[in-house]
């Protein structure tokens, strides 16, 4: 069952990408829900788990959010003791993350929903099509808003 879009959303990349992006979101957070972690949190898990201790700019980085908002989304998981931030060794102004033990119990907890709220956003999309969109918002994601934009001609 598909919800029209309200008069005027349609035209609006942004206005239709965050309408999705709600969606989406909403139902990884549902299918999350007994871990106790929302999609976020676990993406971020997933994150410092791959990136092998990363720096936070790096992870800020690939994530595309600034240092504030991620010191915000990875507080209460320094507080719920799955994550625990260092100075890095070789440059003491460099703040590393990584998971500790009960981390990557949590983590492993958290990635079994994860396969299964996956599987079902393939099941409902299509494999083929979920693939395509990633593909899209990568290639989205590492464009440059920041040039100026062309003038159309008439």
């Amino acid at each position: 069952m598909s919800k029209e879009a309200p008069s005027g959303l349609t035209l609006c990349n942004n206005a239709m990408l965050r309408r999705a992006t709600r969606k989406i979101g909403q139902y990884y957070d549902d299918v999350l829900a007994p871990s106790g972690l929302k999609a976020t949190q676990q993406g971020l898990l997933y994150q410092i788990h791959v990136g092998n201790e990363p720096a936070m700019g790096a992870i800020a980085a690939s994530l595309i959010m600034d240092l504030s908002a991620l010191g915000h989304t990875l507080k209460p998981l320094i507080r719920d003791g799955y994550v625990e931030t260092f100075a890095d060794p070789a440059d003491r102004r460099v703040k590393r993350v990584r998971l500790t033990p009960q981390g990557l119990v949590k983590l492993d907890e958290v990635m079994k929903l994860w396969h299964v709220a996956q599987q079902r956003f393939e099941a409902v999309v299509g494999k083929d099509q979920a693939a395509n969109l990633r593909a899209v918002l990568d290639d989205i994601s590492a464009l440059d808003f920041d040039m100026p934009p062309t003038a159309s001609s008439d």
